[in-house]
């Protein structure tokens, strides 16, 4: 496990340990929410490059396919 110190106004401190937002089990939930909205809006702004790039969108077979292949490259690099 990691351990950080972060430094917060007297007054949000004070409101945030009142609301039981500075347990570990908080902020551990706190921090995967921000982070799972995070990788939703990137993935968002991939999806709006790839728009804007005018390509065309993949087949479910290229897909299918596509996956298939990292899978089989991905085991192969683990052998």
């Amino acid at each position: 496990m990691t351990q950080e110190t972060v430094l917060l106004p007297d007054a949000l401190a004070l409101r945030a340990r009142n609301a039981g937002l500075l347990s570990d089990a908080a902020i551990r939930q706190i921090l995967e929410a921000a982070m799972r909205r995070e990788a939703g809006r990137e993935l968002m702004r991939l999806a709006d490059d790839i728009r804007e790039a005018r390509i065309a969108p993949m087949s479910d077979e290229e897909n299918v396919a596509e996956v298939k292949a990292h899978r089989a490259e991905r085991r192969a690099c683990q052998s």
